[in-house]
């Protein structure tokens, strides 16, 4: 596949991914406003752009094949402990490069709103790298992830498994607003 074509796929899988979390964040504050109707188009959207998103994912995989690697470049598509591998190396990379690089430029710039935002993301990134890392130990002895359940702080993202905390150790919020899965 031509270069030029394999950008425009990646700026394209970029840009569809990124209309979906938009537009899921509109479908939620329609929903707070009032305006339920507008709140399931904007989600039914967001579910297009995601089968976009993915249509771009699977062509990039499959034309450019896995000289990108899960745990490279991220368009590659493996095995679950694959992919699991390369969900790990995101996390850490975000941990240890590209959130103290941001968080160092917001603190320089006095910027203390993208700073605290920043914080917690790095915080909660930490511990999205080890419960991949433990999903991973399981998937390689040949199981799946013995969990009863998932849950996540609606304010910073922290993620906990079999039960929520109390109270968020990242942002404080109460045990009972985390959202389960």
């Amino acid at each position: 596949m031509h270069p030029m074509t394999v950008s425009n796929l990646q700026n394209a899988f970029a840009g569809e991914s990124q209309a979906h979390m938009r537009y899921m964040i509109w479908a939620d504050k329609a929903v707070k406003d009032g305006f339920p109707n507008v709140g399931r188009l904007f989600q039914a959207v967001a579910w297009a752009e995601q089968i976009h998103a993915t249509n771009h994912f699977m062509v990039l995989r499959n034309e450019v094949g896995d000289a990108q690697t899960v745990a490279g470049a991220g368009f590659g598509l493996g095995s679950t402990s694959q992919n699991l591998a390369g969900a790990i190396a995101g996390e850490k990379h975000e941990v240890a490069e590209m959130y103290p690089a941001f968080k160092a430029v917001a603190e320089a710039q006095g910027e203390k709103n993208a700073l605290r935002s920043m914080d917690s993301a790095w915080k909660v990134e930490q511990v999205h790298a080890e419960l991949y890392e433990a999903a991973k130990a399981a998937v390689d002895q040949g199981a799946d992830y013995a969990i009863s359940g998932v849950y996540v702080c609606p304010v910073c993202g922290h993620t906990a498994v079999n039960e929520a905390p109390d109270k968020c150790p990242i942002c404080g919020t109460a045990k009972d607003k985390y959202r389960a899965f």
